[in-house]
Formats: C-alpha cells, structure tokens, sequence
C-alpha cells in the first residue's frame, strides 16, 4: 500500500490548467466544496444529453477528476481514515479526495486573484502539505473561516468513502468496476458525473456533493482495481469519461488474467496479461477459476475419455497456472497416492511452491512431473519475454519435497516415459543412494536384500556413458538390450535398466559420467516398507496419549513412531521375524548423516511398532532432512528402507480448528487459530486462504512471540449461497518470519465439508454472539505458555468472538492414517 502523509495533502507540481470566467461552469467544483450559493440560479428546464452534460462540468471539476489520476498507483485504497486502524500508512478513499479538493482548490486561487490582496504564488505552496485554513488565510487574510468549506468537502469525502459500506453499493461491482465489468462501470460512473451536474443546477447542493463522491469513488477504483498502470500507461485513460468512445481491449470473464489473493493487497498475481482486466472483490460474482475443474472417477473408460477430451489450445504462453491446478489435485487426492503433472510450461504461480511442498508432504503423496520442454532452451517458439533457465525449479523443489522426480523427455517418448513412470508406483520402494546425487568419479552404492524383487535403475541427463556393477563383480553398460544383469531401454535422455530376478544380495555400485547432474533412482517391489509419524507425548489428563504433528516443531521434545509393514514377508516361512534398531537421519539432499536414533519396541513384535525419542538438539539443522530404517532379516542380513519423502522442522506450532459438523451454504464459520512458539522470538507474519474462493477475513496478521508463547486469533469463513453441496473446501494459514527470508514457512491446513442439509434437518441460522467466548492460557503440552497481548494484531484472548467454537479439528494437517 501507498505509504500516507497524514491528513493533509502534500502539493504536486502540476501544468496550470486554464480557467474560465466564473460562472455555472466554471466554478461549479468550488460551488459545490464552497457550502455557499455564490452562483447564480439556474433553472433547468430539459435533461441534456449526456456527452453535453459532461461538457458542462467546467474545468475545475475536470481538473478535480485529473488530479485523482495523478496520484501515485496503488493496489487497492481503504474507505476512510478509520481504515488507518486496519492498514497504518495507507493512503485512503478519503484521503484522494480531500488531497485533490485542496489542490484545486489552490488552483482556483491561483487563477482568480483576491480583490484588493496580492495574488498567491505556487511557489510558496510547492512542498507544503496543503491544509484548508491555509488556504483559506492565504487568500481571504488571516482568520479567515474555513468551516463551511470543510464541512462541503466531508460531505463528498464521506460520500466517497460510504460506496464501501452502503449495502446497495458495496457489493455492487459495477459501481467499483470489478469483475470485468468495466464497460458498465464506465457507464455509472458516467451517470453519476451527469447526476452531479443536473443536481447543482436545481441548487440540491447536498445531493451533488454525494453525486460527486460516489463519482470520485468510482473513478479511483477504476485505477486501482484494473491494471491500467500494470501495462505502462503513464496518462489517464482518454476515453473513460466519454460515453461516446468505446473502452478497447477488454479482457472477458472466461480469460485467465490473475492467480487467487492471498490477502488484502495481491503483487505479482497478475499473469503476463495485455487486455485491460479488473480484479474480483468478495464471492458476488465470483472469481472465474485460471484452472480445473476437478474430475474423479474410478472408472477407467470415463478417465480415458475425459482425457481424450482435451485439447490444447494456443501456444507459447509459458508459463502457465500448474501449482494451482496441482495444489487443487492435492485437495481431491488420497493420501498416500502418486500424482503425475504433464505439462510442457515452466510455473506462473511460482509463489505457492512453499504451500504446495508442505501440502504434499501433509498428504504424503508423491510428484513426478514429466515434462516435455528442454530445460536449457530458451528460444526457438514465440515468446512474449526471455525465459530462465531456473524457471523450473519450483518443481524440482515440489518432487524433492513429495519423494517425486522431474523428468524432462520429448513428445516423441512421453508416451513411453510415462508408462515406465507409472509402473513405479504399486508395490515399489525407492532404494536409498550414497551418495545420493551424482559425484563426479565416484560410484552410487546400494544394497540388495533378499525381500526385494524387479530391481530397476533409472538414469537421466546428458549421459554420455554409465555401468552397473554387481557384488559378484559382474558389470553392465549402457548399451540398448539385454545384458548379463538386465535389459536396458532408452528414450532419449531417459534410461532404465529391469534387473534379472533373483538379484545377488549384498551390495551394488552404479557409476555414471555426464555432462551437468544426471537423476539416478534405484526402485525394487517389496511388501516391507514403513510409515512415520510424529508427536508430543501427553500424559497427563483424562486420554493420554501422542499429539500428532506432521512435521517437528522446533524446540519440542518429539516422538517418532514407526509402523513397519510387511513384516509377514520372509524369504522362508520359518525363519525369524525382521527386526529393526536404529533410524538414520540424513540430511537433504547431500545425504550427510545428521545422527541415529536407536528405536524401542512398542507392544507384540509382530505388530511392528517402534518409537524413537528425538532430542530437540537433532532438529536444530536447517533444511529438510530424510529418515532410513536399519535393521536385519531373519538370517541376519542386512536391511535398508527408506521414507519416501523427506522431513522438515517447523519453527512454530500452528493450530487450525473449526466446527465439529460440516458447512451448509449461506453460512458463516468461526474458526479458531493458535501459534506457539518453543525455541525463541519469533516475529511472524500471518496469511490465510481458501479453496474455493470463499470469503475469509482474520483478526490476527502479525504476532510477536517470545519462548514458550503462545498467541491466539479467529477467522470468519463465509460460505456462499452458491456453494456446491457435497464439495470440500481447504482454508490455509501461513506464518512467515519477517526477517530471516531463509526460514521456511509454516502452513496449518483445515478441511471442511460443505453439505445441503435435507429439508426436514433445516433449522434456523444461529445468532451471532457479541459476548466473549473464554479460553484457557494453559498449554497442552505443559510448558510455561503465555498470552502476548499487544503483539497479536488483534488476537487477543477475551475478544469477543462471533458463533461458538466445536470441536478441535487439527492443525498444520493431520496425517490421514
């Protein structure tokens, strides 16, 4: 937001602007900011037209309507100067109007000199904040009452500002030229300026002043709200105050113009648009999806035909909308499930890759990305601007976080890539590297164990040449065929190696020579395997127990519980169970050993429960980290698995809840939030979203945090009449550090389920409730917690809060097992 001077209003240089005799005309601006009728009465006998109207405004309203344009851009204005309280320093709807008021005003002055005084000097005014008793002392002498003045300009400041709270305004987005409708704002505001004119002449001065601020209002949204100075323009647009002369290049409702806000203000959200386009304001109408719908089936003929239906449209148009239209695939999906993305484009909405990250790790599902574009090209199809090279890495970032891979082929081979792609994902680990990237001279080792079958070693890069060597000692190229370890295949720079079965136990070696990093992952079909899960120990109260995380919070004593399944799956049915005594923690993605933990069993050996206590000075590295189980089989030969995606510590706690039933169109929820901190200050900003866009406000956007605080806040999720029955929406908060931009964020994920109640179970909306709901100031985790107040933005206890809370619901995503 534009940063303010006050209430004063700081003069701008500016051309003089010619001014006629007085007159109706003429002086028909000062007349109405006046309070006196110092113009002669006019009677009006016809409506004129239009286009005549607006001639007649004169040249000091039309100066008062430039003077609005010459004010710096800004996303978006607040009503009033009550708004301050919201967004400190941001420039007001008020604010605009009275700044442009004065400055005609001093241009009145200037142009009709004071009989009897000397005349006034721009110089002395240039640099000064522009107040109206100075004005007025300047040119009427010292004392000069400006209160009548003042009075006229609040009625049209507050007219202004009321277009933000009357209810048949507000909501209105033809009268804020919202929603691409900026051919009917034009005409409000058109009429609003020809009502203004034809009020002053039938001497209903109150009434034009109202005209003219709901007037103003309306022409400063339209800077605001449309990306008219986004595409370069430097002057007002010519032809919006003339009824006659169309507005060209208009973006329509169905053109992808501008990703989802995530907050009040939205930069960076637009997508490379040339049209002139508007943003969308609240849920009426709504924002048009830039991507989807989703489609579900488990039906394979309905999937293929569904598929076979769409058809690419355009070209060249990189980048495109991918993580929002994954980020909407992770909200539909199971956990536990592979997604592959297809795409030949680099990401437009690179900025939710932090989001996406956790939310597939929260899911636990798995990325690959197969794209079909060089990753170095940057020329060679019709680009509107130069492409980098390291556009692709926000998803190279989202594979690595999910345990995924990007893979980049042609069209000529994807067809081939994906099959080979797909196949990994039933039944296989991935087998864990050292090292795990490539190293120049220096060989990949992995090792084989007796539970693991139809090993196969994928390759991809500029590989100029590769071998794979057995213990035994026997080795492989990287020539097309079938070879003495396995058949190799290779579609471009893809290449995959099925090893023969039975595969030698022990250990193997894979050395590659490339040019730049080569991809090499190592899969095998095998039923042991294993899940994780985090969480605080609760022991006191009435249901002891582990308080789920999805990630460590940093500072916090954690438990890791691991699950391991298959254990049923001996080489001979008499031969011991499989047993397990350590998790190795490495670091991502060099693979440097951050430590083991020796694991304890937990109930009957055969259920295959272990637990682990991690120390809060092992997750004090920065960067994610990943987890390999070590143990041996029933021979006592080794055994290696690994957590198909890696890890992370979180450096605040995050508490997302909501009501315990589900949601019903027409509704609004109360949803409570908590952040907590364990390891030191933290200063944090919030954001929040919601998918779909519904509409979402927040008491608590910043928050100060010592050791062992915790501060608390409300969220008001308003669900449209509109919204479809049977639909899942996903509200998102984030916290962010404001300092150390290295910090990875934190993000808390709630799931709602908005239902149609049946006719019979329809009961009447709840009342809302202005009283305080009370909260404890005790911690669940028995630590010395305390309420900040002052420092959480609002989110104070004791606030009053609208509706009841239900049940917790919670936080920073649950895992689904």
């Amino acid at each position: 937001m534009i940063e303010g001077r006050g209430r004063g209003s700081q003069l701008r240089g500016q051309s003089r602007c010619p001014w006629r005799e007085l007159g109706l005309p003429g002086n028909l601006c000062c007349f109405l900011l006046s309070g006196e009728p110092s113009v002669p009465q006019v009677r009006v006998s016809a409506m004129l037209p239009m286009d005549e109207l607006l001639s007649h405004l004169g040249p000091s309203l039309l100066l008062l309507l430039q003077l609005q344009l010459l004010l710096p851009p800004a996303s978006a204005f607040f009503p009033n100067i009550w708004s301050l309280l919201a967004a400190p320093g941001s420039i007001t709807h008020q604010d605009l109007t009275e700044e442009a008021a004065l400055n005609v005003t001093l241009q009145l002055f200037l142009e009709q000199p004071p009989p009897g005084r000397p005349p006034l000097r721009l110089e002395d005014f240039l640099g000064r904040t522009l107040l109206a008793d100075n004005l007025f002392a300047a040119y009427f002498g010292p004392g000069s009452p400006s209160r009548r003045f003042r009075a006229a300009l609040g009625e049209v400041s507050r007219a202004n500002a009321a277009q933000d709270f009357l209810p048949t305004s507000r909501n209105d987005p033809d009268l804020h030229f919202d929603a691409e409708r900026l051919g009917q704002g034009r005409t409000r505001l058109v009429g609003a300026l020809g009502e203004t004119v034809v009020a002053a002449r039938a001497l209903d001065h109150t009434l034009a002043r109202q005209r003219l601020g709901a007037a103003l209002h309306a022409l400063q949204d339209f800077y605001s709200h449309s990306n008219w100075v986004e595409l370069g323009k430097q002057q007002p647009h010519p032809h919006l105050l003339w009824p006659r002369q169309g507005l060209r290049n208009l973006a329509q409702v169905g053109d992808p113009t501008c990703s989802d806000c995530e907050g009040l203000s939205c930069p960076g959200n637009l997508l490379g648009f040339t049209l002139l386009t508007s943003g969308y304001f609240g849920t009426h109408p709504s924002k048009p999806p830039g991507f989807g719908p989703v489609f579900t089936t488990s039906d394979p003929d309905s999937f293929w035909q569904q598929l076979n239906e769409i058809h690419a449209l355009g070209g060249g148009d990189e980048p495109e909308m991918c993580l929002s239209a994954l980020e909407l695939a992770l909200l539909h999906t199971p956990p536990l499930s592979d997604i592959f993305v297809f795409t030949d484009a680099s990401p437009k909405d690179a900025f939710l890759t932090n989001r996406v990250k956790s939310l597939t790790q929260e899911r636990r599902c798995r990325v690959t990305f197969l794209v079909t574009e060089d990753p170095s090209r940057v020329q060679g199809r019709p680009r509107r601007e130069v492409l980098s090279p390291l556009r692709f890495e926000p998803y190279e970032a989202v594979a690595l976080a999910s345990g995924g891979e990007v893979i980049f082929t042609k069209d000529q081979y994807i067809r081939d890539v994906a099959a080979i792609a797909g196949d990994s994902v039933a039944n296989l680990v991935t087998l864990p590297l050292e090292p795990p990237v490539v190293v120049p001279e220096r060989p990949l080792v992995f090792s084989v164990d007796g539970l693991l079958q139809r090993v196969t070693v994928r390759i991809h890069g500029e590989v100029s040449s590769f071998w794979i060597r057995n213990p035994a000692g026997v080795s492989q190229g990287q020539e097309e065929g079938e070879g003495p370890l396995g058949h190799t295949r290779r579609f471009g720079k893809f290449w995959m190696v099925s090893m023969n079965d039975p595969l030698q136990t022990g250990t193997w070696e894979i050395q590659v020579t490339a040019k730049g990093t080569p991809r090499v992952r190592v899969q095998a079909q095998t039923s042991l395997d294993f899940l994780f899960h985090f969480g605080i120990p609760m022991e006191d109260g009435p249901h002891p127990g582990l308080y789920p995380l999805t990630q460590p919070v940093a500072g916090l004593q954690t438990q890791l519980l691991v699950e391991v399944t298959g254990l049923g799956s001996r080489r001979n049915p008499g031969d011991p169970l499989p047993h397990f005594s350590h998790i190795v923690l490495r670091g991502v993605p060099h693979g440097a050993e951050l430590g083991r933990v020796p694991l304890e069993p937990m109930g009957p050996r055969e259920r295959g429960l272990l637990a682990a206590s991690l120390p809060p000075t092992l997750l004090s590295t920065a960067g994610p980290f990943s987890l390999e189980l070590i143990g041996q089989d029933g021979v006592g030969q080794g055994l290696h698995r690994a957590a198909p995606q890696p890890c992370a510590v979180v450096p605040v706690l995050l508490e997302l809840s909501g009501p315990s039933g589900f949601l019903a169109p027409g509704t609004e929820a109360l949803l409570s939030l908590r952040i907590a901190s364990f390891s030191g200050p933290q200063d944090l900003d919030l954001k929040t979203s919601v998918n779909p866009s519904f509409a979402l406000t927040s008491n608590l956007s910043r928050v100060h945090l010592e050791q062992n605080e915790s501060a608390w806040g409300c969220l008001w999720l308003k669900v449209p009449d509109t919204a479809a029955s049977d639909s899942v929406v996903m509200v998102t908060v984030t916290a962010m550090d404001r300092e150390a931009s290295t910090v990875p964020p934190t993000h808390a994920f709630l799931r709602l389920l908005v239902l149609g109640p049946a006719p019979q179970d329809q009961l009447p909306a709840p009342v809302h409730s202005t009283d305080p709901v009370l909260t404890t100031t005790s911690s669940v985790f028995h630590l010395s917690t305390l309420v900040t107040p002052g420092r959480a933005g609002g989110g104070l206890v004791g606030n009053p809060w609208r509706g009841t809370v239900g049940a917790v619901l919670l936080l920073l995503g649950l895992a689904s097992w």
